[in-house]
């Protein structure tokens, strides 16, 4: 009876550790497990491409917002330099007219010259020569007496020192005005000389412009291309992510399954056991022997993640006179008595010399008022030196539309930094080319 029982026992648990094992369950789950896994990888290449899409977008938007504040600066430094162009072609119409007066007064003041240079000359000769004009002589001899004679020769010797006189005065003002003249046609020519360069700056002003135009609309066909891109990515990504909530759902709604099947296998097998032991005793007819019945409890092992903080280090900055300026390079523009406000330089807004004295600002040198600094007031600012001993922070001169009309800061090798008509704040090499040939020899050290 007992080797009965015993082998009614064996039966019963072996049928239980083959329902427990549920080998189907397992390799359902296996299976979306894996595609689970194969989801997420995709999801994750998805994101990455995703966040290059943001990264890009980012960059591009901020090239962007870069590129239009640059053609503000253009275009405001347009109009400033066509203001200024419509005032010296006002200025030179001006002062043509002046030189045309000018020329008229002397022309005029010639032929007074003339007139009594002639007078002059008869007076002289009749009293040399008979049968001429003896006006003098007249005066002269018809005196009563010696006293008279005396008075009558002091009186013409009054006009004729008045006569030369007036023809000496005469003389004097046709120089002032031919001095004058000169003077003023100078300043034609230097006025004409701006107006051209001016011209210049207006053309290359507007091809910087269209250049800068043709560059934004690239821009934005890339912006646009990457937003098309990103929403197509984030499109997969919501797919991918709808796919794999469903295989979690599966897979939580299959283990659900097999937990309630596992219990109810259990449940039955205890039932069946019992039942067996009732039966058993019954047969017997002996006291109950109690079986124990034992069940292997599995235990789900737990995943562990580590989280890694990023790390960042600040980068240094650097500032001197030499670099000071370059936050400027490709954000700036040339404007003819530009960066004499706070407006101008906030905008970006500088002529050369204005440059020049903003630099030395932010290294704390004081290069005398902004209102009225120049190319003349600069290179007088400092010490002159030879430009054999050239070394960088010196300040460069250069001969352009008028003598020392141009003024940069040295660099090194051969190169200097300012703010030039074609491009606004940029370096520039002096050793070839337009500079070289414009570099008048000019080094002042601060």
């Amino acid at each position: 009876m007992k080797k009965k029982m015993l082998l009614l026992n064996t039966t019963v648990l072996l049928g239980l550790g083959g329902v427990l094992s549920t080998p189907a369950y397992a390799s359902t789950i296996q299976d979306m497990e894996s595609q689970k896994s194969q989801i997420q990888n995709q999801r994750q290449d998805v994101q990455s491409n995703i966040k290059a899409a943001s990264d890009e977008l980012t960059r591009l938007q901020a090239e962007q917002d870069q590129m239009k504040a640059q053609l503000e600066r253009l275009t405001l430094a347009e109009e400033e330099n066509n203001k200024k162009a419509e005032k010296t072609e006002a200025d030179i119409k001006e002062t043509s007219k002046q030189v045309e007066q000018l020329e008229k007064e002397i022309k005029l003041l010639q032929e007074k010259l003339e007139k009594r240079n002639d007078i002059l000359k008869d007076r002289a000769r009749s009293m040399q020569e008979s049968g001429g004009n003896v006006e003098y002589l007249q005066v002269l001899l018809g005196s009563s007496s010696f006293g008279d004679f005396v008075d009558r020769a002091l009186a013409v010797s009054t006009i004729v020192d008045a006569d030369r006189g007036i023809l000496t005065e005469t003389k004097n003002m046709q120089d002032e005005l031919k001095t004058k003249q000169a003077d003023v046609k100078s300043k034609l020519a230097s006025l004409e000389d701006m107006k051209a360069e001016l011209d210049e700056m207006t053309v290359q002003l507007a091809a910087q412009k269209k250049q800068k135009d043709a560059l934004a609309k690239e821009l934005k066909d890339k912006e646009a291309k990457n937003e098309e891109l990103k929403a197509s990515l984030q499109s997969k990504d919501s797919s991918l992510a709808n796919e794999q909530s469903t295989l979690e759902q599966n897979i939580k709604d299959q283990k659900a399954a097999e937990e309630a099947a596992r219990k109810a296998a259990e449940k039955a097998a205890k039932e069946a056991a019992k039942k067996a032991a009732e039966q058993a005793q019954k047969a017997a007819a002996a006291p109950a022997e109690k079986a124990d019945s034992s069940s292997a409890k599995a235990e789900a092992p737990k995943a562990s993640s580590n989280d890694v903080a990023p790390t960042s280090a600040p980068a240094p900055k650097a500032s001197n006179v030499v670099t000071v300026g370059n936050r400027w390079i490709g954000n700036s523009a040339y404007v003819f008595g530009g960066g004499r406000s706070q407006s101008d330089i906030n905008h970006g807004l500088f002529d050369c010399s204005s440059f020049v004295h903003w630099a030395y600002s932010q290294v704390g040198v004081n290069l005398g008022p902004l209102g009225s600094v120049s190319t003349e007031t600069l290179k007088h600012a400092g010490t002159q030196v030879s430009s054999s001993q050239m070394q960088p922070g010196d300040l460069v001169f250069f001969d352009t539309y008028k003598k020392d009309g141009h003024v940069g800061i040295y660099v090194g090798g051969g190169k200097f930094i300012g703010a030039q008509s074609s491009t606004g704040v940029a370096i520039a090499n002096m050793s070839s080319g337009y500079w070289k040939q414009k570099f008048n020899g000019r080094v002042v050290r601060i």
